[in-house]
């Protein structure tokens, strides 16, 4: 429900904001692209932030929350129908095995002590691929702990989270017959020092800077992660 929250979408408000979303966006379009008008269950998608991506680029969006609360932010697409939003338990979802084309989820892996079930869950009910993103040990994120009060003092109500090594999250995932076919690295530099220098031009330049030279491939941090079943 957190991540459901006006609160948390304050994390990604102006143009700090815009510039992670949109590089979150574009990330995602690149790897749904072999998945044109795909039927897609955003699992935790309550935060809305991929909701008018996929429905402008034509995917038919189911969004699971974990709680009715969660349609809150995504009520406009669910109200005009352009959306449809269910809510239950995250870790036993309501759907047949292979309901859906494409199963994301976004921000929900690192805060799920029973993550490798929620792993399970996801590729039970995908057809043909899983995207999902998560903080990576090769990264900054590797001084999580170490950097998490600075980055508490930044964001304010930032909660304790996983980091995932690469092979770690692809092992729990290949247990269910899954494989990595795709992988964006977003950013080189944390996000908290992003917010904290509130400077959307220099983020985007030193950004790009890093991407360029190939930092953001090899070391970038979170992860969006596109996988498909290995009989495929």
């Amino acid at each position: 429900m957190e991540t459901s929250s006006e609160g948390y979408a304050r994390r990604f408000s102006g143009p700090v904001g815009a510039f992670f979303l949109e590089t979150q966006a574009q990330a995602t379009l690149d790897l749904l692209a072999p998945f044109a008008g795909a039927s897609t269950l955003d699992v935790g998608g309550g935060h809305g932030q991929l909701t008018g991506t996929l429905v402008e680029a034509g995917h038919a969006v189911t969004i699971f929350g974990s709680d009715p609360l969660c349609r809150e932010r995504v009520s406009r697409w669910v109200d005009a129908g352009r959306a449809r939003f269910e809510a239950g338990d995250l870790l036993a979802l309501p759907f047949a095995d292979g309901a859906f084309d494409v199963v994301l989820s976004f921000r929900l892996l690192p805060h799920v002590s029973r993550w490798s079930d929620l792993v399970g869950e996801l590729c039970r009910v995908a057809r043909r691929a899983v995207v999902v993103d998560y903080p990576s040990s090769r990264s900054v994120n590797a001084m999580a702990g170490a950097l998490f009060g600075a980055k508490r003092g930044v964001e304010g109500d930032t909660r304790p989270f996983a980091v995932f090594r690469d092979a770690e999250l692809e092992a729990a995932f290949a247990r269910h017959g899954f494989r990595p076919t795709g992988r964006r690295r977003q950013f080189l530099f944390p996000m908290a020092l992003h917010r904290a220098l509130r400077l959307s031009q220099l983020s985007r330049s030193i950004e790009g800077v890093a991407r360029a030279l190939g930092l953001v491939r090899a070391f970038g941090s979170p992860v969006i992660l596109r996988l498909e079943p290995s009989r495929a």
